[in-house]
């Protein structure tokens, strides 16, 4: 069973969106996108992974793009449901979001992603700083592994 975190799906039509994001954890800090729009929040770097695209090419892709930086080694953590408007698509989105454990090697870049910042953070705020609850409750669960 797939644990779902935040509220329950309303009286919406929901479009099942997959997703890999990582947690990223390098010489005693995290590293977390902050995104500006549509609601200004710290999130775990990742995204939707496209049609056709695998898991972990998603992982690479959407990492490099909101942090400017290449991983290696990724370990998924597991994986969770939530449910969510996704004002930048329009639609009602049902995510189902595999989450990883996964080193920044090298930066390439900066985030080519419009809106988003890439920032190092003390790995005793990454908790605080993560609105969404499944990414706090993966974040820690990674914690609990280094």
């Amino acid at each position: 069973m797939i644990p779902r975190f935040g509220p329950p799906p309303g009286p919406h039509e929901y479009r099942r969106r997959p997703g890999a994001y990582a947690v990223l954890i390098r010489d005693g800090k995290a590293l977390l996108t902050f995104q500006h729009e549509p609601e200004p929040e710290f999130q775990l770097p990742g995204g939707g992974v496209d049609p056709g695209e695998s898991p972990i090419a998603a992982l690479h892709r959407e990492v490099f793009e909101e942090t400017g930086w290449a991983i290696s080694a990724p370990k998924r953590l597991g994986v969770y449901r939530r449910y969510c408007y996704m004002p930048e698509y329009g639609f009602w989105a049902e995510k189902l979001c595999s989450v990883w454990l996964a080193r920044p090697i090298t930066r390439l870049g900066p985030p080519s992603e419009p809106g988003h910042e890439a920032h190092w953070v003390p790995l005793d705020a990454m908790h605080r700083l993560l609105v969404d609850p499944g990414s706090r409750h993966f974040a820690n669960l990674a914690l609990q592994r280094i």
